[in-house]
């Protein structure tokens, strides 16, 4: 009777559960609940840290595959090949969901066994990836490649109504997992292809209609910004897209998000200027989409630096005074500290080679641009990879070492111009090649710039022969990153490599943990294939079996 009893409680609590939903007023800065993973990054600050510590470094090595869950019947994909799993998995009430391009999959957290799958026939879409679905209430959201906004009702997969938000006529594409604050739905876009202009928008949960759209260079000739632009036809075509999520402080009530590269990518001379608010980190309130401050990482950038890496938000003493801090591994090679409550800069380094694409930095610590090192018809060389430092992939930061954590890539790179013409359109020129590249994971000092310990792939390279990853950290003293098909776990202190597992792919996305019936999993993409992780040990009987798409 007791059992029986037990049960009952247990089940009308997890109906209690379902039917209030996800309220993202539950999700806080800095502590994912052990039960949940509502978000892109676990919570709002884009450290991906958890504070579970069940799988520690001191059982590490009871660490196995729990079940796993295998796409099938989908073949290749149009231009991409076979399905990579890039989004990382939202998790509430025991479902994972996630995503690749044109597909939604709901799956049992505890056993792998999938509950629905939802298609989207894209209307010639970009499929180079996607990152995952928002969530709010009982309903998911969704970018498709060719530029609508759809929700679906989280239970079933049904879909509840679809947006059009972007034009892949005119060479859009939209690959992003929305960021929920409050009753907004904030999502953004991607192209290089056409000089089209970019923007973050926001929109209604309840309706999909739109609340407000921030456009990522000025309107008009005399805005603000519009100094840094020749004339009015340079903004209207000038990048600046917003294709990952952002992050989000509840008490200052500000959005913090990366910026894309300038258009046309390689050819600046019809551009003159810095090129606001083009590779940049801004500041934006959400309920209004208004700037509140920005900072330049790479101002007139002429090599294809998207500027959308996660700004992480993180709290720590620096001078002896608490602060309220952002930091960023820029793709374009350097580290940034700011002061998240006014863009202040604290910290501006070169994190591989000298940065000797810049001359220096200016009074605002944004790096100062050298001519002579933009892209020449002879090639131009500079001592970082052409297509930039580091990418996508989810950094970390850990409270417990106060270092923050990034896949990146050093060696050489060589860009070209091809279009000289004052007026050059679409990308103007490429970079042709890239000497003496090492993927490495890099532990960067917060307070100075300075790298505190690095772990460079044996077999050199980069791209997904190498460190390709994104990274979660854990109080269990632990730091997990993917390396040439395997997951491997770090001492965050140290850099000390602790475990590895053999996986079938190299790892796709960012790994997460969540805790489920008293035992923590950890989760992970590798091609199109995700896996859960839990201690041997601590496994009950009933879910003992490895299980693949039951």
């Amino acid at each position: 009777m007791k059992t029986l009893r037990l049960f009952l409680t247990l089940a009308l609590l997890a109906m209690t559960l379902y039917a209030q939903g996800l309220d993202p007023n539950s999700i806080k800065l800095f502590q994912p609940l052990p039960g949940t993973w509502p978000t892109y990054n676990g919570d709002y600050s884009g450290r991906r840290f958890s504070e579970l510590k069940q799988i520690n470094a001191n059982n590490i090595e009871l660490l196995k595959i729990d079940w796993m869950y295998r796409i099938r019947g989908i073949g290749p994909q149009r231009g991409v090949g076979d399905p990579v799993i890039k989004s990382t998995p939202l998790l509430h009430n025991g479902i994972l969901y996630f995503t690749i391009p044109d597909y939604i999959f709901a799956v049992n957290a505890r056993t792998g066994e999938q509950l629905w799958q939802y298609e989207f026939k894209d209307e010639g879409g970009h499929l180079v990836g996607q990152r995952g679905v928002g969530m709010y209430k009982d309903w998911l959201y969704f970018e498709s490649p060719d530029g609508w906004f759809i929700s679906l009702e989280a239970k079933t997969g049904k879909e509840r109504w679809r947006k059009k938000i972007a034009d892949e006529k005119q060479q859009y594409f939209t690959t992003m997992a929305p960021l929920i604050v409050k009753n907004h739905v904030i999502i953004g876009v991607g192209g290089d292809a056409m000089d089209v202009r970019g923007y973050l928008e926001s929109r209604d949960p309840e309706t999909g209609e739109l609340q407000w759209r921030w456009y990522t260079t000025p309107e008009k000739m005399g805005d603000p910004g519009s100094e840094t632009w020749p004339d009015l036809d340079a903004m209207h075509h000038g990048g600046g897209m917003t294709w990952m999520p952002g992050t989000y402080d509840p008490e200052l009530n500000l959005i913090y998000w990366g910026t894309g590269n300038a258009n046309p990518v390689f050819a600046g001379q019809s551009r003159k200027g810095a090129n606001l608010w083009t590779a940049c980190i801004v500041a934006l309130n959400p309920d209004t989409g208004k700037l509140v401050w920005y900072f330049q990482p790479s101002p007139h950038d002429t090599h294809d630096w998207d500027n959308v890496e996660t700004p992480v938000l993180f709290d720590a003493t620096i001078n002896g005074q608490p602060r309220k801090l952002l930091a960023q591994a820029a793709r374009a090679g350097w580290f940034f500290v700011l002061d998240r409550v006014t863009g202040k800069n604290i910290v501006s380094k070169p994190f591989t080679g000298t940065g000797n694409w810049a001359k220096g930095v200016d009074a605002k610590g944004q790096p100062i641009p050298d001519p002579a090192k933009e892209p020449g018809v002879d090639g131009t060389m500079i001592d970082m990879p052409a297509m930039g430092a580091t990418n996508w992939q989810p950094p970390s930061y850990s409270p417990l070492t106060e270092l923050f954590y990034f896949t990146g890539t050093e060696g050489y790179g060589l860009s070209y111009l091809y279009d000289t013409s004052p007026k050059p359109q679409g990308y103007g020129g490429g970079s042709g090649g890239n000497f003496d590249t090492r993927a490495s994971l890099f532990a960067m000092d917060v307070r100075t710039g300075q790298v505190k310990w690095k772990h460079t792939h044996a077999g050199g390279g980069g791209g997904a022969s190498g460190l390709s990853s994104g990274l979660l950290t854990t109080a269990g003293n632990l730091l997990f990153a993917g390396e040439f098909g395997e997951l491997l776990a770090f001492d965050p202190a140290t850099g000390k490599p602790l475990w590895h597992q053999r996986l079938t792919g190299n790892v796709s996305n960012g790994p997460s943990t969540w805790m489920l019936d008293g035992k923590q999993y950890l989760i992970v993409g590798a091609g199109d294939t995700l896996y859960a992780l839990t201690l041997a040990g601590k496994t009950p009987a009933a879910n003992n079996n490895l299980s693949s798409n039951k």
